[in-house]
């Protein structure tokens, strides 16, 4: 077969024409619906054309493969529907009415024939998402269903069509169309996010924030667990890691919980889509503190970014998670956080996300379970962030990472038994716009590494990395210095300030030197009083 060129229209798209592509699609539905319906519909559809065009092309290798084996086309018709020869390969499998060609031919609707009645672009998406979810169980319950619904303006929808058409996800060797679509679709969780403002953070951590979470607890392999996992951001990364690192994505497992139907419906077609396999995502949505769905199991690594300040949640008095004390009814953090410490394995980990309040608040007693969390030894760093990290709120955060073991051993050679890590990262990061920050991937690095060296993990010792105090951005306490200073967790407290470069002048001339021109500014500063003084005389 010969190879596709530009011309050619069924030749890959690159990313930037993607993306150009499917947001002008989105904005098609900007009239015609809000921010999270048009998320609903859009990546719906982006995930209803990957699938299409990745079975379309996994079909033609079939035939090829067959052709070459000297079948003819009877034999082909009876070989080439087989499931296993599609799911095998990672290809879900799509029925003839769900794939794009027949939606794309009939992108005005479908007009009444042989006694059927007429039906809309939109019923037939709608029908294509069944077919698909009935050929894959993996995908039951998962796709949207709301393309013809009355506030769905059919022409555009059919509009819409004829635009993806212009856009192909295929193969180009192993992995390239998921991680293709995978990366479109993280693009298009950020950009929706951002037009839903507060209401996007439900759904979207920034991807600089999950990074800092993977790179230094180093997910390769065990359980990875989120309690509200969003659209499957931190699975999403902690799979990228893997492969990164030379890893295999099958040694890791991951169990995820999600409370909006919306929400959990996205992470479903993310995880899909990265080929991430999500047997361990509840297989519906629902609260955590009402019910646990993983509440049996131990996680090796836990990371998330509940919701701040939750004042109206489920509160049981006497559940079983709050070791180290009742959570206050008008605020879930510290509900979280104990959730989170109850799910971690003997050596887990974790990473979490939170409200700045929450290393030194001591309203309703969160003073006292955070001091019980210290004195046991479960706190091994606290990172404090730059602002603006997230559009969603203007609420500082920090991240608080715990871990049951900090003896030397498998997760680092260094006993940190008593011993917490301070990182003050509020200097850190870049704007990417008037209104939202971003760490780079040298602040992120800067981040782990700094945590791994005090570890004296495997990553750091390979890099010939030692750990030392860093005024101003980092420094390790003990917990009697912690509790010295009230059990306040605030890195601001710990780091102390940082050292200012010597410039090489003595300091009895750099004071003379100052004086001097101090003195000079109040002769000049007199000077011009004087000036304006004599303006105003002549004024009056």
């Amino acid at each position: 077969m010969p190879p596709r060129t530009k011309t050619d229209p069924s030749a890959p798209s690159t990313m930037k024409e993607l993306k150009d592509t499917l947001w002008k699609a989105a904005d098609k539905l900007r009239g015609s619906m809000d921010a999270s319906q048009y998320k609903d519909v859009i990546l719906g559809l982006i995930f209803l054309k990957y699938v299409s065009d990745a079975y379309e092309e996994r079909r033609e290798a079939i035939r090829e493969e067959l052709t070459e084996q000297g079948m003819d086309e009877e034999q082909i018709a009876s070989l080439i529907d087989d499931p296993e020869e599609y799911q095998g390969y990672g290809v879900f499998v799509v029925p003839p009415r769900a794939r794009w060609s027949y939606l794309a031919q009939n992108a005005k609707g479908l007009p009444a024939m042989n006694g059927e009645p007429a039906k809309t672009i939109g019923q037939l998406v709608d029908e294509a998402m069944d077919y698909v979810m009935g050929a894959n169980p993996s995908l039951a319950g998962t796709l949207p269903r709301i393309f013809n619904r009355d506030n769905v303006d059919q022409r555009r929808l059919g509009e819409l069509l004829d635009l993806f058409n212009s856009a192909r996800f295929s193969r180009q060797g192993d992995g390239r169309a998921r991680d293709l679509l995978g990366e479109v679709y993280e693009y298009f969780l950020e950009k929706f996010a951002r037009a839903e403002g507060k209401r996007g953070g439900e759904f979207y951590t920034p991807a600089s924030v999950v990074k800092v979470l993977v790179e230094v607890l180093e997910p390769t392999s065990g359980r990875v667990y989120d309690p509200c996992c969003g659209s499957g951001g931190m699975f999403v990364q902690t799979e990228k890691f893997v492969y990164e690192h030379d890893g295999d994505p099958k040694d890791v497992s991951i169990y995820g919980q999600e409370h909006n139907e919306r929400t959990w419906r996205m992470a479903k077609m993310n995880l899909a889509i990265h080929g991430i396999a999500n047997k361990g995502l509840a297989n519906r949505w629902g609260d955590t503190f009402v019910r646990d769905y993983h509440a049996e199991m131990s996680m090796d690594y836990v990371m998330a970014n509940p919701p701040f300040n939750i004042k109206d949640w489920h509160r049981a008095e006497e559940d079983p998670r709050w070791v180290y004390g009742v959570p206050p009814k008008n605020n879930a953090n510290y509900a979280w956080i104990q959730h989170i410490l109850s799910k971690l394995a003997p050596a887990g980990q974790a990473g979490v996300v939170m409200a700045n309040g929450s290393m030194s608040s001591n309203s309703g007693g969160e003073g006292e379970i955070r001091a019980r969390i210290v004195e046991a030894d479960m706190v091994s760093c606290m990172v404090a962030l730059p602002t603006q990290l997230f559009r969603s709120t203007g609420i500082p955060v920090c991240l608080w990472f715990f871990a049951k073991d900090k003896t030397a051993g498998a997760k680092g050679a260094t006993d940190r038994t008593g011993q917490v890590l301070f990182i003050d990262a509020r200097e850190l990061g870049y704007m990417v716009d008037r209104a939202e920050r971003s760490l780079a991937p040298e602040d992120i690095a800067r981040i782990a590494e700094t945590f791994h060296a005090w570890r004296g993990s495997e990553s750091a010792v390979a890099k010939g990395v030692e750990y030392e105090d860093v005024p101003g951005f980092c420094a390790t306490k003990t917990l009697a210095e912690i509790k010295a200073s009230d059990y306040a967790l605030t890195p601001g407290r710990y780091v102390g300030a940082p050292e200012l470069e010597d410039d090489g002048e003595p300091v009895d001339e750099k004071i003379e030197r100052l004086t001097g021109e101090l003195f000079a500014q109040f002769d000049e500063s007199a000077r011009l009083a004087q000036v304006v003084r004599e303006q105003l005389g002549r004024l009056s």
